[in-house]
């Protein structure tokens, strides 16, 4: 399952040039040299980064249910004296929690160390990718190993230039393979913005006012868009809130997926969304600060009339004023030229305005 959204434009191979007879020249010191720093990287291969971690917790039914009850997963197959485990909670068995684990390895903390010597100070997560090899059940008692399984060549991307390192995971119930996860992650030197030069006064025997310089604003994040979700942005494009509708089964469903979480069916068709809505959980936002959001703003979970929930910003009161409960109605908001976005806004949930003709009703710091 993929990351809300991530990691923004395609990563791509950065060219590296050098000068004639660069070779002949010694090296000046410093970071290590991009040239060789890959193939430094490329020997951590194959090398552990946890050995030995242990689950802080057997497998249990109350992290289940809470899981279950955040996820909005009704399944009966998690409950019950026969129940199992969701798959995708393989990893959540594994963490450590604030204290986090102390099996880490040496050679994970010497990979890490090399690419913040070379300037990749900065990380992101970008996606995982999950194997199920048998249920897990109330009871289990959970180990796990990780390994260092691959480092990219250098990738520049929106946010910066730096490496994908993967890592895997096998773990283990009662000893016996259960499950392996891949975590990706970059890690990276963040673009350079550049700085406008401030204007220099005239020597001159009235000083006058200067024009302060127009800055271009900072880009808006990008959603990722594959072919699960690709229906669901093109109806956004159009206005259009598309909730996913199950032909076997008619279970909705939110967000997009290949296939039915109830009865497994792959047929689907859609049905559009009222736009009416309540907070059903949200978060202010105050740190860090991310270019093209002004702090604080509030993110919430919102449950739609259909009974699905989605993450959207919540506007039209101030971030503090936002309650659980609280009625709001879809609304549009162009965020640049050729992207839109669905946002909540509390302040007009009573109008009978449709979702698709809210139009741009927003301005200020409410976006």
């Amino acid at each position: 399952m993929g990351v809300e959204e991530g990691l923004m434009g395609v990563a791509e191979e950065a060219s590296s040039c050098r000068e004639s007879g660069a070779a002949d020249r010694p090296a000046p010191e410093g970071p290590p040299d991009l040239d060789d720093l890959h193939a430094r990287l490329k020997a951590y291969e194959g090398q552990p980064a946890v050995t030995g971690g242990t689950g802080k917790d057997p497998v249990n039914e109350p992290m289940i249910r809470h899981w279950c009850e955040a996820m909005g997963d009704g399944n009966p197959a998690y409950e019950g004296p026969d129940a199992v485990a969701p798959p995708t909670m393989l990893q959540a068995w594994t963490m450590g929690g604030l204290s986090g684990h102390p099996g880490r390895s040496p050679a994970y903390d010497a990979l890490f160390a090399l690419l913040d010597q070379a300037g990749c100070s900065s990380v992101v997560a970008t996606d995982c990718e999950q194997e199920y090899l048998r249920p897990l059940r109330p009871g289990d008692r959970i180990t796990f190993d990780a390994v260092i399984e691959s480092v990219s060549p250098r990738k520049t991307t929106k946010l910066g230039t730096g490496y994908f390192v993967t890592t895997r995971m096998d773990v283990r119930a009662d000893g016996e393979l259960a499950g392996t996860h891949r975590f990706r992650i970059l890690k990276y030197a963040p673009t350079r913005t550049r700085s406008v030069p401030r204007p220099q006064p005239q020597p001159q025997s009235r000083p006058q006012a200067q024009p302060h310089p127009r800055t271009q604003p900072p880009s808006h994040p990008r959603p990722v868009i594959n072919r699960d979700n690709a229906g669901f942005w093109a109806g956004v494009a159009d206005r259009k809130l598309l909730i996913q509708r199950c032909t076997h089964c008619a279970t909705l469903r939110f967000p997009w997926l290949p296939g039915c979480n109830h009865c497994g069916g792959d047929g689907w068709d859609t049905v559009e969304a009222t736009g009416h809505g309540t907070v059903f959980s949200y978060v202010v936002m105050h740190h860090p600060p991310f270019p093209a959001f002004d702090p604080p703003y509030a993110v919430g979970l919102i449950e739609l009339a259909e009974g699905v929930r989605m993450v959207a910003g919540v506007v039209g009161v101030p971030p503090e004023k936002v309650r659980v409960g609280m009625p709001v109605r879809l609304q549009f908001r162009t965020a640049e030229e050729d992207l839109v976005l669905p946002v909540f806004n509390a302040s007009q949930a009573g109008d009978s305005i449709h979702g698709g003709q809210a139009g741009d009703l927003l301005n200020g710091r409410q976006v």
